[in-house]
């Protein structure tokens, strides 16, 4: 699947949320606003790149997926780790690279 095929309904599925109240169909809709925006940043290619990149997909999914899941920005430690595999993906296509 492209990036630019994913749904909002794709999302929750894979957050495993079914309530479609219009709040957190608002919230989906934003996360997937600014996953992609990240992901475009973060690698430095276009909407028609990204696209080409199918495992980019999976980013995206696990990226809207925590962001769903950690809306309060909280922390009980004073590390902060990223996610290895979406690390590892976004820098496999990262053209930004100084």
């Amino acid at each position: 699947m492209k990036i630019s095929e994913v749904t909002i309904k794709d999302l929750m599925e894979y957050a495993h949320e079914y309530n479609e109240d219009p709040e957190i169909l608002k919230t989906f809709t934003n996360i997937l606003v600014a996953v992609k925006s990240y992901i475009k940043s973060y690698t430095g290619l276009s909407d028609d790149q990204i696209d080409t990149k199918e495992d980019l997909t999976m980013a995206l999914m696990i990226l809207a997926n925590e962001m769903y899941e950690n809306r309060i920005f909280t922390f009980q430690t004073d590390k902060v780790a990223a996610n290895v595999v979406v690390q590892s993906i976004l820098d496999m296509h990262s053209i930004n690279l100084l």
